[in-house]
Formats: C-alpha cells, sequence, structure tokens
C-alpha cells in the first residue's frame, strides 16, 4: 500500500487513542495518536471546543480556516501544508493534521538560501490566504530538508491585514510560475467546483468575496509588497 495513502485513511477513519496538550498559544491543541488496524501514527489535533474567542474572527470558525488554508494549498498545486481533515475526536469536531517531524530549533530565523524558493511560495499563499499570524515557528522543516507551514487558524479575515514575518523578498517581483496558479485560480472562482467549492462554502460569503479581490490584487501588482523601511534579511 502506498505509505501516503495508508497515513490518509489513518488520519480519516482511525480512533483518537490519546491526546496530549501541547502547553503553546491560546487555543488548545493535542498531540494525538491515531491507531487504524494494527497501525498508529501521530497527528495534531485541534478542536473547535477549544479555540480561545477573538475579537475580530467569528467564534468556533478557526478549524474551519485551518481545513481552507489545506485545501487553497491542494488546489494551488503548492505542497506545504501538512495533510488535514475536518472530523470528530474525543473533545469535539475539528481538525486532525499529519504531524511532520521536525527539529523544534528550527523555524524561520534558522532558514538557509536554499530554502528560498519554497519560501516564496509560501509568501504568496499569504497574500492571497489573507494569514494574519505568520509567526517563525510557523515554519517547520522536516528530515528531508522540505519547508512545511502549519497553523493557519488566523487566515481568510475579509478585512486584508496580513501579518507576518516574512518580509525578505519585498518588492521582488513574484515567480511567474506561481503568478500562472494564480490565474489558474482566478479562472476556477468564476465557476467553483469539487475542492474550491468545498473551500468556499468553509468561509463566509464577505470572506469568499474578498478571497477573489486579493487574488485579482496579487495578479495586478505581481511583486511581493513591503513596508517603507523594511529591508529584506537575505540576499
Amino acid at each position: 500500500m502506498n505509505d501516503d495513502r495508508s497515513i490518509y485513511d489513518i488520519i480519516r477513519h482511525g480512533k483518537i487513542e490519546s491526546c496530549r496538550l501541547i502547553a503553546a498559544g491560546s487555543n488548545y491543541t493535542f498531540l494525538a495518536e491515531v491507531r487504524l488496524d494494527n497501525r498508529c501514527i501521530p497527528a495534531i489535533y485541534k478542536p473547535r471546543d477549544g479555540e480561545s474567542p477573538l475579537w475580530d474572527f467569528p467564534r468556533g470558525t478557526l478549524y474551519k480556516r485551518e481545513y481552507a488554508a489545506y485545501l487553497l494549498s491542494q488546489i494551488l498545486g503548492w505542497d506545504f501544508i501538512p495533510f488535514t481533515v475536518i472530523r470528530e475526536g474525543p473533545h469535539g469536531i475539528g481538525t486532525v493534521q499529519r504531524y511532520v517531524e521536525h527539529d523544534p530549533r528550527q523555524n524561520y530565523y534558522t532558514l538557509s538560501e536554499e530554502n528560498a524558493a519554497q519560501l516564496r511560495t509560501i509568501a504568496c499563499f499569504d497574500l492571497v490566504a489573507n494569514s494574519t499570524d505568520r509567526k517563525a515557528i510557523h515554519l517547520i522543516v522536516d528530515p528531508n530538508g522540505k519547508l512545511w507551514s502549519i497553523d493557519h487558524g488566523l487566515t481568510f479575515h475579509a478585512d486584508t491585514k496580513i501579518r507576518t514575518v516574512i518580509w525578505d523578498f519585498c518588492g521582488e517581483p513574484i515567480p511567474e510560475p506561481l503568478l500562472a496558479q494564480l490565474a489558474t485560480l482566478a479562472k476556477q472562482l468564476l465557476n467553483p467546483q469539487y475542492r474550491l467549492e468545498e473551500l468556499l462554502a468553509l468561509l463566509q460569503p464577505e470572506e469568499a468575496a474578498s478571497l477573489q479581490q486579493r487574488l485579482a490584487w496579487v495578479l495586478t501588482e505581481r511583486v511581493y509588497p513591503g513596508l517603507p523601511g523594511r529591508y529584506r534579511r537575505r540576499g
């Protein structure tokens, strides 16, 4: 059996046998053990009922945004968010996400030039998804050197208010392959189907409209935005 497919089945259908609360962040996040038949794997479980109320996000929607971010990355063909589903768990409905083995001492600030191409993709994604909480620890590297992005609950707000640590590419053109994939997405939004239709159903109507507007903005500007006086960390 394909190993990835086996892992997907476990996360979707396996029994969550244990949950250990991760003492970080304002929302309840659990490191879970998920078992199907004779195989058990670690996963990250974020229940809706463990979400702390926020003044600027509708209550009980962060788990939907986490899943919507995963769907968007898959629709674009940008495979940097671990496999994620919405399902029931010991503390109610929420997201269950594949756990990526990584060195917790590594984060955005320890990345090298070898990660620049992957980082450009994530920075572009953050513009479209309206990531309002991109922290250094949300970027992790697996043992094979692949860069992964986690914690996407604070995305898709109707008001554009991107907050990020990624300022490496201020004023640089967004790579043409990324723009081409965004242009395809813009066309798909005219008649959304399948995963895209599922994504839009997770958002408020005004948030879905804002997604289209941000996409049009990125495709018009075609550069990574920046702030006055902000300098790139990498050459």
